[in-house]
């Protein structure tokens, strides 16, 4: 099946699930002749890992393509927020004030305001990032009302191997005590879960490019 034909299917999936979700495919490592393909088909939400890759890979399709809206959805190492700033309209993985900070200032001198989501690291794993629960009071008040962020939502990555619909309702109820309006997670091998759970935004890609 043609990972065309796998879009279609999931993005119908999705749509079916609701109407209020999003599909953002990940197009991390694949060729540019695939993802100007998918363009072509008027898909609006696109993802990427990695800001330099993003860079050689997109500059040019947005330009001719200004529809087009970029997301974020890897870490952002501070040397790189100043050029994910310049390609990026949706930050998935906001998790620091250095950043957020960065950000902020970039945003004071130019007419552009990036949507933003706090990652929020519900099981305190090391090797990930993201605020841990009892931080996001604080870092979500500083990101608006100190560094006037436009903080949509909260995003997270479910441990492997757990109870993931735990970590979703979880996410869920905190993205309603704080009043957020989207809800980013659920990924290829759980976004029907998401969906279910309130997820406005999920960010997939092996599903769709996989042999």
């Amino acid at each position: 099946m043609s990972y065309i034909k796998k879009f279609y299917e999931i993005n119908n999936k999705i749509k079916h699930l609701s109407q209020l979700t999003n599909l953002v495919i990940v197009t991390k490592n694949q060729d540019l002749d695939k993802i100007k393909k998918l363009v072509e088909t008027n898909h609006v939400h696109f993802g990427e890992n990695r800001v330099q890759e993003s860079i050689e890979k997109w500059s040019e399709i947005i330009s001719q393509k200004p529809n087009i809206k970029l997301h974020l959805v890897g870490r952002i190492q501070s040397n790189k927020v100043k050029q994910a700033f310049s390609l990026f309209h949706f930050i998935h993985s906001l998790d620091t004030l250095k950043n957020a900070e960065i950000f902020s200032k970039l945003e004071t001198n130019s007419p552009k305001k990036i949507k933003y989501f706090i990652q929020v690291n519900l099981a305190k794993e090391l090797q990930k990032g993201g605020v841990y629960t009892e931080d996001l009071s604080y870092f979500l008040d500083i990101c608006k009302k100190k560094l006037n962020l436009d903080i949509v939502g909260l995003m997270c990555i479910p441990p492997v191997n757990d109870n993931t619909e735990k970590y979703f309702d979880k996410l869920k109820q905190l993205n309603q005590q704080y009043k957020l309006k989207e809800l980013s997670m659920g990924m290829s091998a759980d976004y029907e879960l998401a969906i279910r759970q309130g997820s406005t935004y999920v960010r997939i890609g092996s599903s769709i490019f996989k042999d």
